[in-house]
């Protein structure tokens, strides 16, 4: 029943992430965290969001930016360790509070202007790579620091959603390696890859109809739902 539940949870990521671009992980980490546990439950996010970027590539190869996402993707790869030394650091409950957190941040963000007016150029660019690599390793959640970028820098919506892809790969790669493999069973992983394949296809097909909007309100949801859950499993966690 878990694997059944983290494969539904993994094709409905996968589905909004080609709809919008973004938020594979954001929808993901709640109930991924929830089946598997804070260390487990991200190992696995972190590596389906790997799956989920590299299958999604070659749809919007011509789309990418390649000068911006470089700014983007070496202050990241610097910041990833720390966010390793972190997760190796915090026992189970301070690492759940630690993911809503990070939950509840990607979700505000996009909120505050004035975060977005001072990212801008290539030392926004430090800043938000940096925080993005960071938080790709420890949570997954890396989308908002590109996101808050991307606004502040007025980069054209359509480039940054394909260039993301190739920035998430690179954090993914980075994070596997300095995470590991997920300790679940081979069957479940290669149950939860095919259900991220899938639900990217099923994506692209219903992107031609389904309005970004309408996917992103869904993702909204979904993600308001898990972070606070986990925020809830943290808090009981401090005190059994």
């Amino acid at each position: 029943m878990t694997v059944i539940l983290a494969a539904i949870a993994a094709f409905v990521a996968a589905v909004i992430q080609r709809i919008t671009g973004l938020g594979f992980v954001l929808v993901l980490v709640g109930p991924i965290v929830l089946l598997y546990g804070p260390v487990e439950g991200v190992t696995l996010g972190v590596l389906l969001a790997l799956v989920a970027s590299l299958v999604a590539i070659p749809l919007v190869w011509r789309q990418i930016d390649w000068g911006r996402s470089w700014w983007l993707i070496w202050p990241g790869i610097v910041a990833a360790p720390f966010g390793a030394l972190l997760v190796h650091l915090l026992p189970d409950a301070a690492l759940l509070l630690l993911i809503a957190a990070m939950a509840f941040l990607a979700l505000l963000a996009g909120r505050i202007s004035a975060l977005s007016a001072s990212l801008t150029g290539r030392m926004g660019a430090v800043v938000s790579g940096s925080a993005a690599g960071f938080m790709h390793v420890a949570s997954g959640l890396s989308g908002p620091p590109l996101a808050a970028y991307a606004v502040g820098d007025r980069w054209p919506q359509r480039s940054f959603a394909a260039s993301a892809q190739l920035i998430f790969t690179v954090f993914g790669v980075v994070s596997v390696a300095l995470r590991g493999l997920p300790v679940s069973p081979a069957e479940d992983v290669g149950t939860l890859v095919v259900a991220t394949i899938a639900g990217i296809a099923i994506g692209t097909i219903l992107s031609r109809n389904v309005s970004p909007r309408i996917a992103r309100a869904a993702m909204l949801v979904l993600a308001w739902a898990g972070a606070t859950v986990v925020l809830v499993r943290g808090i009981l966690a401090l005190f059994l």
